[in-house]
């Protein structure tokens, strides 16, 4: 399929786990794809990797807690681009805890780069969708952001503001023709989540057997229904939260 052939779509968190995916599944769909992500390695290695396979990929280290960094990269974009098509964020991280184990500082921390790092840019971004008459918008949520998990209060509470951001713009801006979803998916096999498995003590084999469809996500099944919600196959689809959960419920 190329469903994205020359159009641009820019990623943040794109560097590492579904992020990785992500890029990969736009490239290879035809996409200019921008990988953003505050790992500039990781993000330098994956572009180039992209480009020696045929696809197309630049990537830049942006910081994503800061407007004046996003903005300035959206101006640069758009100095070398006439359109904007697809804007994924997808950056996030998880602070653990209940809270009265989390610090403040793991509090702000999350909501910036969880759901500040969507004010800006969506804020930088949508005046140049709306001036070319459309665009698409998808947003990694978490099922935990619908259905909270014990002792990850603040990715919880974070993630479900997400998902409340996602149905207000896309109720404000449907009329301009830019479409805003979200994917809210269940426990995926990462690198992160294998760290935290080998922490833990627990193994991937007791994370499978809590799911009902017998295992737990993958990053490329992730990028797959993310690349469907910002398609041309998706036009009505506006204001949806898509769980990814493999039928699980969380406990």
């Amino acid at each position: 399929m190329n469903r994205f052939q020359d159009k641009t779509v820019i990623i943040t968190g794109g560097a590492g786990g579904i992020g990785e995916a992500i890029c990969r599944r736009f490239a290879n769909e035809g996409a200019h794809v921008w990988i953003v992500d505050s790992n500039a390695e990781l993000a330098r290695g994956l572009a180039e990797d992209i480009n020696q396979q045929g696809g197309h990929a630049a990537w830049r280290e942006v910081n994503l807690a800061s407007a004046a960094d996003i903005f300035s990269f959206i101006s640069e974009l758009k100095s070398q681009t006439e359109r904007i098509d697809v804007l994924i964020n997808n950056a996030g991280i998880n602070r653990r805890g209940a809270l009265l184990e989390l610090s403040e500082q793991d509090w702000q921390t999350t909501f910036s780069v969880n759901l500040d790092a969507l004010f800006h840019m969506c804020r930088a971004v949508l005046p140049h969708m709306i001036a070319q008459g459309g665009g698409a918008i998808v947003n990694t949520a978490s099922q935990w952001g619908l259905h909270p998990a014990p002792g990850h209060i603040a990715y919880n509470t974070s993630k479900a503001a997400v998902a409340a951001f996602t149905l207000n713009l896309a109720r404000d801006y449907a009329p301009d023709k830019v479409r805003v979803n979200a994917v809210c998916p269940g426990e995926v096999r990462t690198p992160m989540l294998e760290s935290n498995l080998a922490r833990s003590g627990r193994s991937l084999d007791d994370l499978n057997a809590l799911v009902p469809f017998g295992r737990i996500g993958e990053p490329a099944e992730i990028a797959a229904a993310i690349a469907f919600l910002a398609s041309d196959e998706a036009p009505y689809l506006c204001g949806s939260l898509l769980e990814i959960t493999g039928a699980q419920a969380v406990v």
